[in-house]
Parts: C-alpha cells; structure tokens; sequence
C-alpha cells in the first residue's frame, strides 16, 4: 500500500492509545493517508504491534510508551514524535479507560482514575503537543469523547461525567487557539466493540450467574438502539478521525461530532 500521497500526506501525528480499537485504526488509517505515526500507549506492546502494522504497510512510525495521567509521559511522547519526524501536526487524544457506577456505587478511587486518565489525560496531551502547533502556526487536534458526554447512558457516572468534561474542554480551546491556527473538535462515538467497551459490558455483568451471557446479552440489546441497525466499527471512527484531522475540515473547529449510527437522534 502507497504512503506517499493522500489526504495527510506530509503530516505528522501523534496517536494516545494506539495500541488497540480507535487508536489503531486510526493509526492504520492516518499512515494510508500519508502521514507517519507516533503510537503511544501505556501498554508497550500493543504500541510497538502497531507500528509494526505500519511499517509493513512501507510507513514510518515510533511506538512510545506513555501513561497519559501523567504530564512528564505526555511531555516525552510529544518531544519523541517531534524529535523522530521533525514537526508534530495532529493530536488524535484518544486513550482511555472505563468507568463502571453509579452516583451511589462509584468508589472515590474509581472516580479519579477515570477523571485523571480519560480527562486530565487529554489536557496533558493537548498542554505538550501545543506548543508545536502553535509554533507552526497551525495544527489539529481531535479528542475522544462519547455519547456517553451527552446523552444519558446506564451506570457509566466516572465515564460519562470525563466525557462531557472532554466535550466542554474542546470547545474552550477551540476558542484560545483557534486564533492561532489549531482547530480542535471531539468525536463522541456510541457503542463500537473495543476492548474498552467489551470490558465495560462484562464489568457490569459481573454480579450475574452468567456474565458472559449477560454482557452478549446487554450488547445485542443495545444494538437493537442504533436506527442505523448495527454498532459501530473502529473503522466509522477513524475515518471521522482522519476528516477532522485533514484539511478538509479547515472551517471545522469546536464541534462535538456523533458517530453513532443515529442513538442521539432518538
């Protein structure tokens, strides 16, 4: 597969959460486009098989391992990207964790974990990649957010409460940077079968006799939700992604955008 041309030809982006569901498809998708990859994830692993997959399609990209909770890992993953390929034009912020509960079941530990990785981690990733952007005098940054941050969806309170924190987040640096030529917008995607979805329906199955029957049992109902008829893809995401991130979308900015095959049009 070509890498020369495309729709990020010449760009360089930096991917949290590569390692697996959006993020790899995303990294796959960006480096068809003609853009080379930093892929970074808490799991090693993952981010150098990721790379790898992209190497083999005549790419070039730098697995790095980061915990995006912390702000020296986000530092060092945007220095590692830029330092590799020279300039650093997207962020695709998308690494994140579940969050099972409710307002009366959530542990305070839970909360914090999930606000510090799926919320604080995305300012940090914006707070490092910033200041490459701004010196190029252009950018964008893309954020995964979820219909979760919109919409009322069952015993996701940690999940759910980050989400609209990202949404809110979006649009306020839309407003401080776009001046200055980065566009930032969120993707807010419904149910698609990553890991971390899988791990969400399970966690709350976990209490019942059966909980793989009844995790496949809780997603085949929400399937029955998307007028569209399906869930989604990592697919449906990464082309939203890879739009937003091109300069097809240049009058694009501070938008939450839905993938999610018609649940908040109910």
């Amino acid at each position: 597969m070509s890498t020369n041309g495309g729709r990020l030809a010449g760009k360089v982006a930096l991917i949290t959460g590569a390692a697996s569901g959006f993020g790899r498809a995303a990294a796959v998708r960006f480096t068809a486009e003609g853009a080379v990859v930093g892929c970074a994830d808490v799991d090693l692993d993952g981010a150098e098989e990721t790379a790898t997959l992209i190497t083999e399609m005549g790419g070039r990209a730098v697995p790095i391992q980061a915990d995006v909770a912390s702000g020296a890992d986000c530092e060092r993953m945007a220095d590692t990207t830029a330092g590799e390929f020279g300039r650093l034009d997207v962020l695709f912020a998308n690494a994140g964790v579940a969050g099972v509960g409710s307002a009366v079941s959530t542990s305070e530990a839970d909360w914090q974990r999930v606000l510090d990785i799926n919320l604080k981690g995305v300012w940090l990733s914006a707070k490092y990649a910033l200041p490459y952007m701004l010196e190029q005098g252009a950018g964008s940054i893309v954020n995964t957010a979820s219909v979760g941050g919109l919409v009322g969806v069952g015993e996701i309170l940690p999940y759910s409460a980050a989400k609209g924190g990202v949404i809110a987040m979006t649009k306020q640096m839309a407003f401080d940077f776009s001046p200055r030529g980065i566009r930032v917008n969120a993707i807010c995607p419904g149910t698609v079968l990553t890991p971390l979805v899988t791990a969400t329906y399970e966690e709350r199955a976990a209490g019942e006799v059966d909980p793989g029957a009844a995790a496949d049992e809780a997603l085949q109902r929400m399937t029955q939700k998307y007028p569209i008829g399906r869930v989604g893809t990592t697919d449906d995401v990464a082309n939203m992604a890879l739009f937003l991130a091109s300069d097809e979308a240049q009058w694009i900015t501070g938008s939450a955008l839905t993938v999610d095959g018609g649940y908040t049009a109910l």
